[in-house]
């Protein structure tokens, strides 16, 4: 089965071959010879999902999947959520916004966030579907480790004691919230019947 990943990250895209099955053939855009920067401009996770999904679904009439992942802080009253990305620019510098996070949590007592996923998935008749993944856990006061991307570095998920950026994949993969999503994505996939 081949189904296009709707995103330009590399990180998302490998996090996500890791986990598939081996049946499941994800193709990412710069594979399809897709060479586009979709807008994320909606003020929910699913509507940015459902946009890229559907814009890359129009060009192609393949069946894809997008996804989009807040950062949904407590004391930031779910900040920077939707706008996990460019929470500092619209450059997407990770380490810009990790600085911007840990400068407007300075003081904070409560340290809880949650990395929330929602997957839209477009199959090859136009019908939409979604997934979603959560995973709680705590915003640590300074950088810890190399692995990972965005947040990684100062994100430590319940009942672990590393960052997400301590951890191999395979490690992180055991809490990560887009794991969940996909999960659910999985599951859906295995139950179509077989062309």
């Amino acid at each position: 089965m081949n189904i296009i990943f709707a995103t330009n990250n590399e990180n998302k895209v490998a996090e996500i071959k890791a986990v598939v099955p081996p049946h499941i053939n994800i193709i990412s855009l710069k594979d399809a010879g897709i060479d586009i920067d979709i807008p994320e401009p909606h003020d929910t996770l699913q509507a940015n999902a459902q946009e890229k999904a559907a814009t890359i679904y129009k060009l192609t009439g393949s069946g894809c999947f997008s996804e989009d992942t807040g950062l949904e802080v407590e004391a930031l009253d779910g900040a920077p959520g939707v706008h996990s990305a460019r929470y500092a620019g619209e450059d997407k510098a990770f380490d810009k916004n990790i600085d911007k996070l840990l400068t407007n949590l300075e003081g904070a007592q409560n340290r809880s966030a949650q990395f929330r996923t929602v997957i839209c998935l477009v199959q090859d008749d136009g019908k939409e579907h979604y997934f979603e993944g959560i995973c709680k856990g705590t915003i640590i006061n300074k950088r810890r480790g190399s692995e990972g991307f965005g947040y990684d570095p100062v994100f430590v998920p319940e009942d672990a004691t590393q960052t997400f950026a301590e951890m191999s994949m395979e490690e992180k993969a055991r809490y990560s919230h887009r794991r969940k999503a996909l999960d659910g994505l999985v599951t859906f996939l295995n139950s179509l019947p077989l062309k």
